[in-house]
């Protein structure tokens, strides 16, 4: 708030005080060192910024802890993926490699199987 020509100067509860000047666009502020302590002010003000400055510095810290931790689990997923996928190439070459003796074994097995219980089931009614 500007205070011109012959008003009364406004004094706010801080202890600033407006008053007008020659010119009336300007306004000269003087303190009132009476009416606030300043310096215990601008001592609190200090120690919050230096609180925010330290929480800041401890959050950077623990992001880029958090992103080299991000990093190193993306490249043990990458290397688990790879060994997954050889291993499931290597079991796919053996299987197209042995698949066809294999089903030949699975069919023998199930003859053989198949015939004894077969021969069981006629012995235990006899």
């Amino acid at each position: 708030m500007a205070a011109y020509g012959g008003a009364a100067p406004f004094r706010s509860r801080e202890g600033l005080i407006t008053r007008p000047v020659a010119s009336s666009d300007e306004i000269q502020l003087r303190i009132d060192p009476m009416q606030g302590d300043l310096d215990d002010e601008i001592t609190g003000l200090r120690s919050q910024v230096r609180r925010l400055r330290n929480v800041a510095e401890e959050i950077g810290t623990e992001a880029r802890f958090q992103n080299d931790f991000l990093n190193q689990l993306q490249m043990t997923l990458i290397k688990a993926q790879a060994g997954v996928k050889n291993n499931v190439r290597r079991l796919n070459k053996s299987i197209i490699q042995n698949g066809s003796n294999s089903v030949v074994h699975v069919v023998l097995f199930a003859l053989v199987c198949f015939f004894l219980v077969y021969l069981w089931s006629k012995m235990s009614r006899k």
